[in-house]
């Protein structure tokens, strides 16, 4: 052991298969998530609401989010959160209320 580095918890197999499956069933919900971006079946401001409610979409990160969207690349994006302030890892639990009207605001959404 090293000292000061911090070493992964022992697991037995049944936990590590279910923290495995836990992981791939929010990779999932993230995918969909932003493929009904793509599609414009919901928008941000419907995300942005589900992120208070929903722990899986509230730990997805901003950019990921922007760039689903319809008309948005990842350049895009990127400028974007330069222009309202937001931290390129941010996620979208940790958006402040003035940094979602904000983003709102300059998608041209009300």
């Amino acid at each position: 052991m090293v000292l000061g580095v911090a070493l992964p918890p022992k697991l037995s197999p049944e936990d590590r298969q279910a923290a495995l499956a836990k992981a791939a069933a929010n990779r999932r919900q993230r995918a969909e998530l932003k493929e009904k971006l793509k599609m414009g079946s919901i928008n941000l401001s419907e995300v942005l609401d589900l992120a208070d409610r929903d722990e899986v979409v509230g730990r997805t990160h901003v950019v990921a989010v922007l760039e689903s969207l319809p008309g948005l690349g990842k350049v895009k994006a990127r400028r974007l959160m330069e222009t309202v302030c937001i931290s390129g890892n941010r996620r979208l639990q940790g958006l402040g209320a003035q940094q979602r009207v904000r983003l709102l605001k300059e998608l041209g959404k009300p």
